[in-house]
């Protein structure tokens, strides 16, 4: 039952509480009776990982956003809380990261005005990164995405994108690549994901 489900609230809490590599298992709180599916733990590192894959940014970007972790109220329906980390190939935190995020709202328009659903922060001491926001529409051919860019301190600026799992366009969309699928699980007030980002340094 959803009542059973532990809220998005208390899984960030959790995730907050932890450091970067224990961090990889903070979401099996999604796990707890009544969830309908856990998130799958982050795999061991080996000795050097795969970098993130590299996407075009589209023609929405916009810079100087502003620096935040909410792009909705508390009390929005249909949240997605997305966490994860920014590690090396050899899979230590980097710290103090540049992570800007930008989508389509619900109805697959992008605010070219202002900046809604538009946000940047920087990692913590842990690598860790988190963001509060909603399921961007579908337009166009694509596919349901988040755009995101890394950028380490004095390092190569990552630009890449996110996908859903289990979307009915993943298939169509030229774009998609399954490397930069989230993982996502039902929580008991909206929806909880993560992805880790590789990146040079």
């Amino acid at each position: 039952m959803r009542g059973n489900r532990p809220t998005r609230r208390a899984v960030l809490r959790q995730w907050l509480a932890l450091p970067a590599l224990p961090a990889a298992l903070a979401l099996s709180a999604a796990s707890a009776p009544g969830a309908e599916r856990r998130l799958v733990p982050t795999p061991a590192c080996d000795d050097r990982e795969d970098t993130t894959p590299s996407q075009t940014e589209g023609p929405f970007h916009k810079p100087d956003s502003p620096m935040r972790h909410e792009f909705v109220p508390e009390d929005a329906g249909g949240q997605v809380t997305l966490v994860g980390l920014v590690l090396t190939p050899r899979c230590r935190p980097v710290t103090n990261a540049l992570v800007d995020i930008w989508h389509a709202d619900p109805d697959g328009a992008y605010d070219n005005d202002g900046f809604r659903f538009r946000g940047h922060q920087f990692t913590d001491p842990d690598g860790r990164y988190w963001v509060r926001t909603l399921r961007p529409g579908l337009y166009g051919s694509r596919t349901r995405h988040y755009h995101v860019k890394i950028q380490p301190e004095g390092g190569p600026l990552l630009t890449t994108q996110l996908y859903f799992p289990g979307e009915a366009r993943n298939g169509d969309d030229w774009l998609f690549d399954p490397a930069l699928v989230m993982t996502m699980a039902e929580v008991g007030d909206g929806e909880l994901g993560r992805f880790d980002f590789v990146v040079d340094v």
